[in-house]
């Protein structure tokens, strides 16, 4: 159990960071006189660079020893840290979030695989994923008040102050009680694979971004785009026919698998885009101080809180159907309440019952994301798949902030940090078809729900399985033969 909770530091203060730093969107703007799309970057920033980095971060852990690169994500992310804080502009702001980025690239998957090698029996290893999922309820509940406390106190840069003891304890902790452990066989770099991925998730995302700016149609936004299809072609064609790719192509033979990546992204972009647009709109339109808004936030926290760990025992007891059903008809029916109550003089009470569903949703679909994602996997590629899920999640995330950012810009939120909202009502349209998208994910994710939790997908996923486990015997075999060949010959 202590490894697990050293394991869950780490996650405590990557979503402590991205929970607390959305209260503080608007007081960035005001300090840097920043515009949407740059509040956008201060939170894509990261996003973008933790989802290029997951999967090489995961291999990388597999190959070099898993508490060795944990090690080494503690420190980065301590140090970005440090340098946001001391950020004297928006632009190396943005630059150091890029940098805590590499650091948290080098955490959650990895702890994910530290956790799964760990605990090696199927209930044991949902519960301890249900407490994992608890630890993001936690941050949830803590980031926006602690966000808002430290915003009024003393100001935006105190949040990033936060990680440090909490990074360095971790980082001493995981040096005298976290086993070493890597895979038994040593994955090659893919070089290629990662900057066709980076080439990705850094075009779509600047493209959607910058389009309520320099129009859809032009040729920036569309250079971005067709880059992105560029690499969405190329990327399992060119890793189909790698020995050792970044990301094997054989994981999405598994409909759980691949219906655990979806939805992970559907229900994180729904996270994302309900952190920014809340933020703005409590603090822009209802005008309340950083403090309140985290007050506000709460009941949204506190469910995640609740349902994380019932989640974890509910896959461990019944599988992930029921928890992922629930999840999407939450986040739906958390959208639908809140898309049609988008005025200033709302009551309180019907927003605070719109954070409690999509509360229950987000609560409920960590747990069988993540367990979903590793199970019935082999255990040597552990951090790569536990990686492939956490790449979801970010890209996930930074597409929510992404096109519900675009949405928000293009109504009423005006271009400077004083300005504030210019158009009340074309602010209140932005945050309507806001919540419009964010209920169509929790709709994706009910959908998902029902097709991949069945008795076909469970045999795909078998089928995945054996394949992935028949590769990697044939693999070391080669390995093996080369080895004796070169030995031989010498």
């Amino acid at each position: 159990m202590l490894v697990l909770a050293i394991c869950c530091m780490s996650l405590l203060i990557v979503s402590l960071d991205t929970t607390a730093l959305n209260v503080a969107l608007p007081d960035i703007r005001a300090d840097f006189d920043a515009s949407v799309s740059g509040l956008q970057w201060v939170v894509d920033a990261y996003a973008l660079v933790l989802a290029a980095l997951l999967m090489l971060s995961g291999s990388t852990a597999d190959r070099l020893g898993r508490r060795r690169v944990f090690r080494w994500g503690l420190t980065l992310f301590v140090a970005g840290s440090l340098l946001c804080s001391l950020a004297p502009g928006l632009g190396w702001l943005v630059a150091a979030r890029a940098l805590q980025a590499v650091g948290g690239s080098m955490l959650n998957p990895v702890a994910m695989s530290i956790i799964t090698n760990t605990f090696t029996e199927p209930r044991e290893r949902a519960r301890a994923i249900g407490v994992w999922g608890g630890v993001v309820g936690i941050s949830m509940a803590a980031g926006p008040l602690l966000g808002g406390l430290l915003v009024d106190a003393s100001g935006w840069q105190a949040i990033f102050w936060v990680n440090v003891p909490v990074g360095l304890a971790a980082l001493l902790l995981t040096t005298l009680f976290v086993p070493e452990s890597r895979a038994p066989r040593a994955r090659r770099v893919d070089p290629v694979g990662q900057l066709l991925m980076a080439g990705l998730l850094g075009s779509l995302t600047y493209g959607i971004i910058e389009s309520p700016h320099s129009g859809f149609t032009s040729p920036l936004v569309l250079g971005c785009l067709t880059a992105a299809l560029a690499c969405l072609v190329a990327l399992p064609v060119y890793e189909s026919r790698r020995a050792e790719p970044l990301i094997d192509p054989r994981f999405f033979r598994s409909v759980p698998f691949s219906g655990a990546t979806l939805t992970a992204v559907c229900a994180f972009a729904a996270l994302g885009g309900f952190l920014f647009v809340t933020s703005l709109y409590l603090q822009e339109v209802r005008g309340m101080s950083a403090l309140r808004t985290g007050l506000c936030m709460l009941p949204m926290a506190a469910m995640t809180l609740v349902c994380a760990p019932l989640s974890g025992r509910l896959v461990g007891t019944r599988g992930p159907r029921l928890p992922l059903l629930v999840a999407g008809a939450g986040t739906a029916a958390a959208g639908v309440l809140l898309a049609r109550t988008t005025s200033a003089d709302v009551s309180l009470w019907v927003l605070f019952a719109g954070y409690v569903l999509f509360g229950v949703g987000f609560g409920l679909v960590n747990a069988p994301i993540t367990n979903t994602a590793v199970s019935g996997m082999p255990r040597a590629q552990a951090g790569v798949a536990a990686a492939v899920a956490s790449t979801s999640r970010q890209v996930g995330s930074s597409l929510g902030v992404a096109v519900i950012g675009a949405v928000m810009a293009a109504g009423g939120v005006g271009t400077g940090g004083a300005g504030g909202v210019h158009d009340a009502a074309g602010f209140q349209d932005a945050e309507r078809t806001a919540w419009w998208i964010i209920s169509a994910c929790g709709l994706a994710v009910l959908l998902l729900g029902v097709l991949t939790t069945g008795r076909w997908a469970r045999a795909t996923a078998q089928r995945a399985a054996h394949l992935l486990d028949e590769s990697g015997e044939l693999t070391r075999h080669q390995a093996a033969e080369r080895s004796n060949s070169g030995t031989a010959a010498g």
